[in-house]
């Protein structure tokens, strides 16, 4: 079964990014130190980044049931952010998002990810993954209200690439799943 392109939640819509989102995905969140700081993907220098992110979220798409989506406004389509899912297999995948600056503090990441759960268990999953630079307390509270459940803290075994690309970082390992 394949997810579809685009979801709606009440003040969002998801959808599946395109070549033609590039120079507004970098220019709202992708280009931003702020915003990429504890990000898992190193922030992008040029959009020629952006569009190699595009590449892999198409691929990701032709091999899963589901891929990245964008995060947009229900009303008036501002572009806010990013979220996904990252399967591994069938069952089993990752999640995360990413919100420009000026959408921090609003709670349209948890909403996000109460539509990516929604998702998975229509597609199947039955577990959902998210790390977590141990200092993000934010992030934290977002999956903790999205109904993720704390499981462990790794000890230097991450890669937060806009911190230090040289270091492995503690992370704390959140997961969801239907029967949680």
């Amino acid at each position: 079964m394949k997810a579809p392109e685009i979801l709606q939640s009440a003040r969002l819509v998801l959808r599946r990014p395109t070549a033609a989102d590039a120079q507004q995905i970098f220019e709202r969140y992708a280009s931003d130190p702020d915003v990429c700081r504890y990000l898992a993907w190193p922030m992008h220098r040029t959009v020629e980044d952006t569009l190699a992110f595009l590449e892999f979220s198409d691929a990701e798409w032709q091999r899963w049931p589901a891929g990245p989506f964008l995060i947009l406004s229900a009303s008036g389509g501002q572009l806010f952010g990013s979220t996904g899912l990252a399967f591994e297999n069938k069952t089993l995948a990752s999640t995360g998002y990413v919100l420009a600056r000026d959408s921090w503090g609003k709670g349209f990441a948890s909403e996000a990810l109460l539509a990516m759960t929604t998702l998975a268990t229509t597609l199947g999953v039955n577990r959902i993954y998210a790390h977590v630079h141990p200092d993000h307390k934010p992030s934290q509270r977002v999956l903790q209200k999205a109904g993720f459940h704390k499981n462990i803290t790794l000890v230097h075994e991450f890669s937060f690439p806009n911190l230090d690309p040289e270091k492995l970082f503690d992370v704390v390992a959140y997961s969801w799943g239907p029967d949680q």
